[in-house]
C-alpha cells in the first residue's frame, strides 16, 4: 500500500466490513442491538456465580489454573485445549486460531505497555470500527502494577487487576472487545528501555516478551499493527520497549525461521502484516477536519505521518469521537483520569488529529534520510545501535535533544549539626538558596506554589531544607499509603553519588509528604536503588515537616547519611535534584511541579540533575553497589475471569503463552 493510500483500510478491501489477508474474506457485521440485548439478558439470567463456576471448571479441565509462577517476572507457561487436529506443518486448526478470518482475528493490533496506553488513540480505533468495520485488539504487556492509585491503597497485583477492569471498560467505549495481557511486571517510572527489558525478561529467557508478541501477531493475523513511539527522550522506558518489541515482532512474525516451534508444534502460520504505525504524541500538526487529509512528515525522523481527526462525528454515539475518547479516559480512575472534565469544550473545528508515524508499508520499512549525531550519551547511543540493528536507522535522527547546561552549587559544611525539625536555625544552612522553577503541569503564581531549597553537610551526613509556598493543601494520605508521592503535596530529593548514572536504578531518591491523616510527615523512596517506606529502606535517614497555620505552605527537612547512597560518593561529581509536587485537590491528583533542574522527565533522567560539589569532603571508600531492588509482582491472567473467558472465546492462550495440543 502506498503511504498516500486511504487511511487505514487494508488493500483489497471491499465494503464496510471488508478484511485483508492472504485470501481476502469478509467479516459478518455486528449483531443488531436487539439481538445484543437479548444475549445480554440471557447471560445475566445465568447469574454471575454460575458463570464464574463454569469458568473455574473450564480452567481446571483446560489446565489454565497451573501452579503460580515463581516471582521472576515471567508469565506462567499455560496453554489451552481445543487446539488439536492441525492440518499441515503450519496450517490452522479447526477452531481457526491463527488463521485469517479465524475467531482470534483482529484487523488492527495495538501493542502498548500499560492499561491506558491506548486511550489517546481510542478516537481513531472507534472511527475505524464504526466507519470501516475494522476490529482492533489491544495488547497490554503489563497491568500497570507500578503506577499510582488515586482510588484506594491497592498496589501490586491487586492494583493490576483493578487496572485491567478499567481498561476493559474504557475500550468498550470505542467498540473494542479483546485485550490481551502478557503478565509482565510493571515497576516504577524509568526512561530506560534496557532496564525495562531486564525486568520483563530475566536472563534465562531474554526473548520471552518478543516471542509472545510474535505468537499474538500470528494468532490474530492483523493487517495493521499500531504501537508506541520507541524513541528514548522524555517517555517511559516501558513505552519505548513496547514500541521496539512491536517493530521486531512485526518483522519476525512473517519469518518462518523465527520461533519455529510456534509453527511446527503449535501449528500457527507465518503472518505478514501490511502496515506498522507508531503513536506520535510529540507532533502537534494542523487542526480541524483537514488534518486527516494532510500528509506531513515527522520533523525528527523524516517519516510520513497520518492523522485521524478527533472531531469526526459518531452516528452511533451521537457525539464527536473526541468526546467518546474523553468518556473512555475517565474510566481510568486509579490514574486520576476520573478528575478530567466530563465534557470536551474545545470547538469541534479546533480539535486536532491523533497522529501516527508510518514505519512500514506493504510489510517493508518506510525509509528516510539518516542524520548522524555525535557525542551521544549512553542511553541514546544504545537506541541508535538498536535502530540500525533492526534496519530503521532513521528512527535515531535527533534522538538526543540539546540538553541545557545543568545548574551547579557547592554544598558547604555547617559549623553545627542541623536539627531535623522542619525549620532552619541560624547557622544550620550557610550555603546559597536554590530556587525551584516550573517543571511540569499547570503554571502557578508565587502565592499558589513556589519553593526554595538549601543544602548543607555535617560530617558524613547531607542535609536539605525545602520551603514551599502553597495556597491549597492536597490530600492527606495514610501513613500506610506513603508511596506514589506525586498524588499529593510532596518534596523529593535525588542524589547520584558519582554523577554517572544512566537511569535512576543506581541513585537515591527520597520523597517526603508533609501531612498524613495520622498527623506528621512520612517518607518513602521511589524509582531508585531500593524503593519503599524510608523506615525500612533508608537506615539512618531522618525527616520532619512543619505546616503553617493558617495554611500558606510547609517546610520539609531531611538528613541523608552519605553512606546510604548506592555506592561511594565522588565529592566533585555528586549530582542532585529537588522537586516539589503541588496538588490543590483532595482526589489524589497533582496539578503543578517545580524543580531545581527542570528539563524533560527530570525525575527519571539523571542527565538533567545539577552538580552538588562537596568541597573539603573526604569520602570513605565503600563497596560497589549491588543489583537494584525492583518489584516483580505482577497480576496473572489466570486470576482474571475476563481474561480466562476471552481466552476460551478466542483460542489465544492466557498471556499469549504456547498453546498445547
Amino acid at each position: 500500500m502506498s503511504v498516500d493510500a486511504p487511511f487505514p483500510v487494508p488493500p483489497g478491501a471491499t465494503g464496510p466490513y471488508a478484511r485483508g489477508g492472504p485470501a481476502g474474506g469478509t467479516r459478518r457485521p455486528d449483531p443488531p442491538p436487539w439481538l445484543r440485548r437479548t444475549r445480554r439478558r440471557a447471560a445475566l439470567r445465568t447469574g454471575r456465580g454460575v458463570l464464574a463456576g463454569v469458568a473455574i471448571g473450564l480452567i481446571a479441565v483446560c489446565g489454565l489454573g497451573a501452579a503460580p509462577a515463581a516471582a521472576t517476572g515471567q508469565p506462567e507457561q499455560t496453554g489451552q485445549t481445543g487446539q488439536t487436529g492441525q492440518t499441515g506443518p503450519a496450517g490452522p486448526g479447526p477452531d481457526g486460531a491463527g488463521a485469517p478470518g479465524g475467531r482470534a482475528h483482529q484487523d488492527v493490533l495495538f501493542i502498548g505497555a500499560h492499561p491506558d496506553d491506548e486511550y489517546a488513540a481510542l478516537s481513531t480505533f472507534g472511527q475505524w470500527r464504526e466507519r470501516d468495520g475494522l476490529r482492533t485488539g489491544i495488547v497490554t504487556i503489563t497491568r500497570g502494577e507500578g503506577g499510582g492509585n488515586a482510588s484506594g491503597p491497592e498496589e501490586g497485583a491487586p492494583l493490576g487487576l483493578i487496572r485491567e477492569r478499567e481498561e476493559r471498560r474504557a475500550v468498550r467505549h470505542a467498540g473494542l472487545r479483546d485485550v490481551f495481557y502478557l503478565d509482565k511486571p510493571d515497576f516504577w517510572y524509568t526512561l530506560s528501555a534496557p532496564l525495562t527489558g531486564r525486568v520483563w525478561d530475566r536472563p534465562a529467557d531474554a526473548r520471552d516478551t518478543l516471542e509472545r508478541l510474535v505468537r499474538l501477531i500470528r494468532a490474530t493475523t492483523p493487517r495493521t499493527v499500531v504501537t508506541m513511539d520507541p524513541r528514548p527522550f522524555n517517555q517511559h522506558g516501558a513505552h519505548q520497549l513496547a514500541g521496539r518489541l512491536a517493530v521486531e515482532a512485526f518483522r519476525l512474525a512473517a519469518d518462518p525461521t523465527a520461533f519455529p516451534e510456534q509453527l511446527t508444534r503449535e501449528k500457527y502460520r507465518p503472518w505478514r502484516a501490511d502496515r506498522l504505525l507508531a503513536q506520535n504524541w510529540r507532533f502537534a500538526g494542523p487542526t480541524g477536519p483537514a488534518c486527516a487529509s494532510a500528509h506531513p512528515r515527522d520533523p525528527a525522523t523524516g517519516l510520513p505521518l497520518r492523522g485521524a481527526w478527533e472531531g469526526a462525528w459518531s452516528a452511533r454515539h451521537r457525539t464527536t469521537w473526541a468526546q467518546q475518547e474523553r468518556t473512555a479516559a475517565r474510566e481510568y480512575v486509579t490514574q486520576g483520569f476520573g478528575a478530567l472534565p466530563p465534557k470536551i469544550t474545545t470547538p469541534r473545528e479546533k480539535l486536532g488529529c491523533d497522529w501516527f508515524t508510518v514505519l512500514a508499508e506493504d510489510g517493508e520499512p518506510v525509509s528516510a534520510p539518516v542524520r548522524a549525531q555525535n557525542g551521544l550519551r549512553p542511553v541514546f547511543a544504545e537506541f541508535r545501535d538498536w535502530a540500525a540493528r533492526v534496519g530503521l536507522p532513521w528512527l535515531a535522527n535527533d534522538a538526543q535533544p540539546a540538553y541545557p547546561q545543568p545548574p551547579a552549587t557547592t554544598v558547604p559544611a555547617a559549623a553545627q549539626r542541623p536539627t531535623v525539625d522542619g525549620s532552619a536555625a541560624p547557622g544550620e544552612y550557610p550555603g546559597p538558596e536554590l530556587r525551584l522553577g516550573h517543571w511540569e503541569g499547570e503554571r502557578c503564581g508565587p502565592a499558589d506554589c513556589g519553593a526554595t531549597a538549601r543544602l548543607a553537610r555535617h560530617g558524613d551526613d547531607l542535609y536539605a531544607l525545602v520551603q514551599v509556598v502553597d495556597d491549597v493543601p492536597g490530600a492527606a494520605l495514610e501513613r500506610a499509603d506513603c508511596k506514589r508521592h506525586w498524588r499529593t503535596d510532596a518534596v523529593e530529593l535525588a542524589l547520584d553519588p558519582r554523577g554517572a548514572s544512566d537511569d535512576t536504578a543506581s541513585t537515591f531518591k527520597l520523597a517526603v509528604l508533609p501531612r498524613t491523616t495520622e498527623g506528621g510527615a512520612c517518607a518513602a523512596r521511589d524509582a531508585d536503588h531500593h524503593q519503599g517506606q524510608a523506615a525500612t529502606t533508608a537506615p539512618g535517614v531522618s525527616w520532619a515537616a512543619t505546616v503553617s497555620e493558617p495554611y500558606a505552605g510547609y517546610t520539609v527537612e531531611v538528613k541523608v547519611p552519605l553512606r546510604a547512597l548506592p555506592g561511594p560518593v565522588d565529592p566533585a561529581a555528586l549530582t542532585a535534584n529537588v522537586w516539589v509536587y503541588d496538588s490543590d485537590t483532595p482526589d489524589k491528583t497533582g496539578q503543578s511541579r517545580l524543580a531545581w533542574s527542570a528539563f524533560g522527565s527530570a525525575q527519571a533522567d539523571p542527565y538533567v540533575w545539577g552538580t552538588a560539589r562537596l568541597d573539603g569532603y573526604q569520602a570513605p571508600g565503600g563497596p560497589a553497589p549491588g543489583e537494584p531492588v525492583i518489584p516483580l509482582e505482577a497480576a496473572r491472567s489466570r486470576d482474571s475471569l475476563p481474561s480466562v473467558l476471552q481466552s476460551l472465546r478466542t483460542g489465544v492462550p492466557l498471556a499469549a503463552g504456547p498453546r498445547v495440543r
